[in-house]
């Protein structure tokens, strides 16, 4: 009778160990997602109802705790979300950085298959990054580098202020890169005004129109202007220009510290005038960097002085555009006639170098 009660709870025993191994067997592996089944997925609300990328957006609903996509239906692009944070009656997810602005479908779809669309509006306004030319005439053709830009439906330079806006021609467009043509302006200096299909936004960036400006320099010398440089002269290159057909170049000799000089001894070298605000230029560099030094004979250092409010550090090799605040150097004494404008340099130490210079103009 002992011997028996043994054996039977031996069997029991092992019964109920096979049992657990076969229920173990039998448990399906999951990768985190609640295991929910799909149902049919309802939408009800989606808050907010627009937004610009990044943004986080939840979807409010029925039947959402198995969804496995999101897409955004211009260009179809998909968005991130974390499945472990669905619930039957929420979705939370972020819009995706590549999503086209302006109304469209957002698309949520199940492991069965089942989708429910919600409109939305992507809030992409267009962003600049960095452009090819800040001077422009009639018929320059700037390209613009940023984003959102892919939708833009217009452009203007333009003046709040003065109440003045000038159509450019958009001649190309894509999401990253747009392309325009500049149109004739009354405009002294302007930004952009850039319209897509999110809104207008107004370009940091500040365009100047070369035919407004005092001309130093753009192509061949300004009117009464000749090369004055100290050392090897300045000449006109047809090689080497960032607007045009020409740029102004010069050597710097190793230790001398040369300077290229426009110089104007005519009639028409002006008087001081507090209505120039700026003085702007394109630099292509030498071999390294360095810096130059903006000097004038109507300054109070006199001409061939090295302030450092007038310093101009130029990376080499490339152009480098420059924009000096008239008022925050020592470039013109009230009362001062304006003859000699000129970039010099300290050293160069370790040899010659050769700098170009385009597009030298003093702007109101």
């Amino acid at each position: 009778m002992k011997a028996y009660r043994i054996n039977y709870l031996a069997g029991l025993s092992i019964l109920t160990v096979l049992a657990g191994a076969s229920l173990t067997a039998c448990e399906k592996d999951t990768d985190g997602r609640p295991q929910i089944s799909p149902g049919t997925p309802v939408a009800t609300r989606i808050m907010p109802d627009s937004a610009a990328s990044g943004s986080v957006v939840t979807l409010i609903g029925t039947g959402l705790g198995d969804i496995r996509s999101v897409v955004f239906e211009k260009q179809n692009v998909p968005a991130g979300f974390q499945t472990t944070l669905n619930t039957a009656e929420s979705l939370i997810f972020r819009v995706p950085t590549e999503a086209s602005g302006g109304m469209q479908n957002i698309t949520f779809t199940n492991s069965a298959g089942q989708s429910v669309s919600v409109p939305f509006k992507v809030l992409a306004f267009p962003s600049v990054t960095d452009v090819s030319n800040y001077n422009f005439t009639k018929g320059t053709v700037i390209t613009i580098n940023g984003n959102n830009l892919d939708d833009v439906t217009a452009v203007a330079v333009a003046d709040s202020v003065k109440g003045i806006s000038d159509a450019a021609t958009i001649v190309s467009k894509e999401k990253k890169k747009l392309v325009v043509q500049m149109p004739a302006s009354s405009l002294t200096r302007g930004t952009l005004s850039i319209t897509n299909a999110t809104g207008r936004i107004r370009t940091k960036q500040e365009f100047v129109n070369v035919d407004k400006a005092y001309q130093i320099f753009v192509d061949s010398y300004g009117t009464g202007f000749q090369d004055g440089s100290w050392g090897d002269a300045g000449v006109i290159s047809t090689k080497e220009f960032m607007s045009g057909t020409a740029s102004a170049s010069k050597t710097y000799q190793k230790g001398n510290w040369h300077l290229i000089a426009f110089a104007n001894w005519s009639s028409s070298a002006i008087n001081y005038s507090a209505n120039y605000t700026y003085i702007t230029g394109w630099i292509k560099g030498a071999s390294a960097d360095y810096s130059l030094y903006v000097t004038t004979d109507a300054s109070k250092g006199g001409f061939g002085d090295t302030n450092e409010a007038n310093r101009i550090d130029v990376k080499a090799g490339v152009w480098n555009y420059f924009k000096l605040k008239l008022s925050d150097m020592d470039f013109w004494l009230p009362g001062k006639t304006l003859k000699q404008v000129g970039f010099r340099i300290k050293g160069p130490d370790k040899q010659d170098e050769t700098f170009y210079f385009d597009d030298i103009m003093l702007v109101k």
